[in-house]
């Protein structure tokens, strides 16, 4: 199959479509599927919710004309499946549409379709090409890859810091005192977009004692993130792996200091977010060490978010 530089431009379109599944469609990753026929998208769709239609379903449904499938290409950004889950096998669809040529972003690592849609489409005489634009479609659905391949959700680590260090002035419970707050209107929007977008929310039970955090998505809309209170000296790779078992494919972790270290100590993390305000406290609670690799930088009124990837775990 010849591909050229629209072919690239309809994979992009299907990465921007699958982005409007992000945070519904957990544990399923994000998917979006274009159909082009003579140069000429007729058909575009996206799984929009877990256990709803997939994205090529949607995309072939949109379709005005059926007898165009016959000499048009799909493009999808994940390899169409072939088992049965919640819904029939897209592959089965594809081949009963007689589409001739499918393009594809990554194949899909799951145990079940891992090639084995690619190599059903082939036996039925579909042109299929693979890996265009893999390592963004790999990076869309980052969370579903280390879900599915390292057996643990897809950990974040997320804390605000003064400028100098600190996360919180030095508290004890029922002392009267109230927490730093360190975040400002923006930043506390940004933090709640990111709650929407994951499955599940960690902190330890000191964090829970002396803030009584709400941990729901109040300044977003979406979904509120699943709950998980932990002391920091349980075993945490016993924790994700329960995590894991019950189907949770990401999780944020914003608290305490200690908790968030012993992630890092372990290596248990993937992305962290640090949010460093202008101010200084002087003392108080320091905040964790970080490491990884720096990816980027927001400004934020008055404050600064800093973005790192765990590089050892890509």
């Amino acid at each position: 199959m010849n591909l050229n530089d629209k072919s690239f431009l309809y994979m992009r379109r299907c990465l921007q479509l699958a982005v409007n599944g992000k945070g519904f469609v957990a544990p399923n990753p994000m998917v979006g599927a274009v159909i082009v026929c003579n140069d000429r998208i007729i058909g575009e769709g996206f799984h929009g919710k877990y256990g709803g239609p997939h994205a090529e379903v949607q995309a072939i449904a949109s379709v005005k004309d059926e007898y165009l499938l016959k000499t048009s290409t799909l493009y999808v950004n994940l390899e169409p499946c072939s088992h049965y889950g919640k819904t029939p096998p897209c592959v089965d669809l594809i081949r009963k549409k007689q589409i001739p040529r499918v393009l594809i972003g990554q194949e899909d690592p799951f145990p079940e379709v891992s090639g084995r849609g690619v190599k059903l489409l082939r036996e039925a005489g579909i042109d299929v090409a693979c890996g265009i634009l893999e390592e963004e479609c790999k990076e869309l659905n980052k969370r579903f890859l280390t879900y599915t391949l390292q057996h643990r959700p897809y950990v974040m680590l997320k804390w605000a810091q003064s400028a100098d260090g600190f996360i919180d002035q030095l508290r004890e419970e029922d002392d009267g005192k109230f927490p730093v707050k360190i975040s400002n209107a923006f930043t506390r929007l940004l933090v709640h977009k990111t709650r929407a977008e994951e499955a599940a929310i960690m902190v330890g039970t000191r964090t829970l004692r002396l803030d009584k955090p709400a941990l729901n998505v109040r300044y977003w809309k979406g979904n509120n993130p699943e709950r998980i209170i932990v002391d920091s000296k349980q075993s945490l790779r016993h924790q994700l792996e329960t995590l894991y078992e019950r189907k949770i494919q990401s999780l944020m972790v914003e608290g305490g200091a200690k908790l968030i270290q012993s992630f890092l100590n372990e290596n248990l993390w993937d992305e962290m977010h640090i949010e460093v305000a202008a101010f200084s406290l002087k003392k108080g609670v320091a905040a964790p060490l970080p490491s990884g690799v720096l990816q980027n930088v927001q400004k934020c009124e008055n404050s600064v978010v800093f973005y790192y990837m765990n590089s050892s775990n890509s």
